[in-house]
């Protein structure tokens, strides 16, 4: 295998500088939480007159809470505590989302139920899982079927 010989040069002076080139990415540490999101369903839900205003609360409440793979884990109560709502609000505002398949209920995590946000509003997680993620929900959605 021949080695590649590289040479930069400087514009201003001429001079050619010798060595290797090294790429070194630029990645800003990300402190805060974060998410994809995808704006067709930002519309889709502004539009959608059933997600007044307890249903948006608790939806963004569980934006905030989302985790890998789109899981949300915590309960009505929690939600009821941080939101100042009263229980049949969170109740009835939660129905409403799993209904609309906007939120996914999930497997149970001790007595609390866990939900999961359907990856076609948002996606947190690696690119590549989230592909698998909607086939899966397609899935779902068809009864099973591929």
């Amino acid at each position: 295998m021949e080695t590649k010989y590289i040479e930069q040069v400087d514009r201003k002076t001429g001079e050619v500088m010798q060595g290797c080139m090294v790429y070194l990415p630029y990645r800003p540490k990300i402190t805060e939480r974060w998410f994809m999101a995808f704006q067709d369903a930002f519309e889709e839900l502004a539009k959608d007159r059933e997600i007044t205003n307890e249903p948006r609360r608790v939806l963004d409440y569980m934006f905030s809470k989302l985790d890998f793979e789109n899981f949300i884990q915590l309960s009505q109560v929690e939600i009821t505590k941080a939101l100042g709502m009263h229980k049949s609000q969170v109740s009835e505002a939660v129905k409403l989302l799993t209904a609309k398949q906007i939120v996914l209920e999930g497997p149970k995590v001790g007595r609390s139920k866990c939900y999961r946000l359907n990856p076609n509003y948002g996606w947190k997680g690696k690119v590549k899982t989230l592909q698998e993620a909607r086939k899966e929900q397609l899935k779902v959605i068809q009864g099973g079927k591929e």
